[in-house]
């Protein structure tokens, strides 16, 4: 399976009494495909995955590809801090159609490398879906390894990482020890990744604007680094400050904007502070957005 250009870590929808919206889902996968996405990520942290049920997840997931219906790559989250759970519902993810599955680092439980090699290959290997793994230490208090993602790439069913860490560095690190595709997990840091040989990204500004993370990722692939670097600036604002309080409260709070789902979180997500609101609006303004 190869993965290359952006991929949207899709919201979860809420209506206005806290149910998941399954009908405005379908709208938000239209419009990711009308953007021209390479793929689609439902039920990552992005999508309020710890929030939602079992049975939410599932469904979720189930819709997305569903709606999907094969023409972009579907990337189920499934990932969990226990190797059984994890393993369950890739094996559903698999079942509805998923094309792959991202799995978080452990959270919580912060395993060693050791115990992270043990734990992927696991799901690697018993449940026979690609998988990307998911490096994001700012969650999950413990970072795999480059060495650890180098043993785990000698798997044929690990097909990819995103990367979260924050550290660009940490791309060439890696390509130094193995080949293995990476993606960056940070809207901001995505040309500079690609630039020394990450292949895209997964990302949460593709929420609002997926045609041009599209334009920026495919500059980027043919080489083209000065109109990559001219969107990366345009929209740098907004891969900022879609941050400036814990995601996915931002971009759900600028899809509210711009009239696109209603802005609803459940607890312990609460909505965007005053100040928080002022810093997103302005970079919306400044991007032409609203």
């Amino acid at each position: 399976m190869m993965m290359q250009g952006v991929y949207t870590a899709l919201v979860t929808p809420f209506t206005t009494n806290g149910e998941v919206d399954y009908e405005r889902l379908k709208k938000l996968v239209e419009f990711q495909l009308a953007g021209g996405v390479d793929g689609i990520v439902p039920v990552g942290t992005t999508g309020e995955s710890p929030t939602l049920s079992y049975e939410e997840h599932m469904k979720v997931v189930e819709i997305v590809i569903q709606t999907v219906n094969k023409r972009c790559q579907v990337v189920a989250g499934t990932g969990a801090n226990s190797t059984e759970e994890a393993l369950e519902m890739t094996r559903l993810a698999k079942k509805a159609g998923a094309d792959a599955s991202l799995q978080v680092t452990p959270y919580y439980n912060k395993p060693s490398q050791e115990g992270l090699y043990r734990h992927f290959s696991e799901v690697a290997d018993k449940v026979g879906l690609p998988i990307v793994l998911y490096n994001v230490p700012g969650r999950c208090g413990v970072a795999i390894a480059p060495e650890t993602v180098a043993r785990l790439s000698k798997n044929s069913n690990v097909v990819a990482l995103k990367e979260a860490g924050g550290n660009v560095e940490r791309v060439s690190a890696i390509l130094e020890l193995c080949d293995l595709t990476i993606l960056s997990g940070d809207d901001s840091l995505t040309v500079p990744m690609m630039s020394v040989g990450a292949k895209g990204i997964i990302s949460v500004a593709s929420n609002i604007i997926p045609a041009e993370l599209k334009r920026m990722t495919d500059a980027a692939l043919a080489g083209n680094y000065r109109t990559a670097g001219d969107i990366h600036r345009k929209y740098y604002c907004l891969f900022r400050d879609l941050f400036v309080e814990s995601n996915p409260i931002p971009v759900k709070a600028a899809m509210a904007m711009k009239g696109m789902i209603d802005e609803v979180y459940r607890l312990p997500m609460c909505p965007l502070s005053d100040g928080g609101r002022q810093v997103l609006t302005a970079a919306m303004h400044k991007c032409g957005l609203l």
